[in-house]
C-alpha cells in the first residue's frame, strides 16, 4: 500500500474533516463511509460535537492563559477540541498516541507554526486531564 496514501486516510484525519465540514455546514447530516475506523470517528466526531461546552469549559479551565477560542483558528480550535475529547473519553488510547496522531494528522491542515503551538497547549492540558499517565 501507498505510505502516503494511507498516512491522508488515517481516522482522526477523517475526524478534523468531519468536524470542520460540520462547522461550516451546521443543517448538514453527518455521514460515515463504511471504513475500518469508522466507529472509532462516528464516536470522536459526534462525542466532540455532543460535549463542546465541557470541552471548552476544560480549555477555560486549564488553557485560559494559553489561548483565546474566540481568536483562535478554526482548524486549530477543532483538532484541539477533538484531541480533548479523546483524552476525557477515550480512556484506552494513551494521551501520547492522541497527542501524536492529531499532530500528524494537523500537518496536513496547518502551518509549522501552529503545530508547534498545537504540541505545546496539548500537553499541557493533557498533564491536568490525564495526571496519572
Amino acid at each position: 500500500m501507498d505510505p502516503k496514501k494511507s498516512k491522508n486516510s488515517t481516522p482522526r484525519i477523517k475526524v478534523i474533516q468531519k468536524l470542520y465540514n460540520s462547522l461550516m455546514n451546521p443543517d448538514a447530516v453527518i455521514e460515515f463511509q463504511k471504513n475500518q475506523f469508522k466507529k472509532f470517528i462516528k464516536d470522536v466526531v459526534t462525542g466532540t460535537l455532543e460535549r463542546s461546552e465541557l470541552i471548552e469549559e476544560k480549555i477555560n479551565l486549564h488553557l485560559s492563559n494559553d489561548i483565546d477560542l474566540s481568536k483562535t483558528d478554526k482548524l486549530l480550535k477543532i483538532i484541539l477540541y477533538a484531541a480533548i475529547f479523546e483524552m476525557l473519553f477515550k480512556h484506552t488510547t494513551p494521551k501520547k498516541v492522541i497527542i501524536k496522531e492529531y499532530l500528524d494528522a494537523s500537518e496536513h491542515f496547518l502551518e509549522k507554526i501552529q503545530i508547534g503551538y498545537l504540541n505545546a497547549i496539548l500537553d499541557k492540558i493533557s498533564k491536568e486531564l490525564r495526571k496519572g499517565e
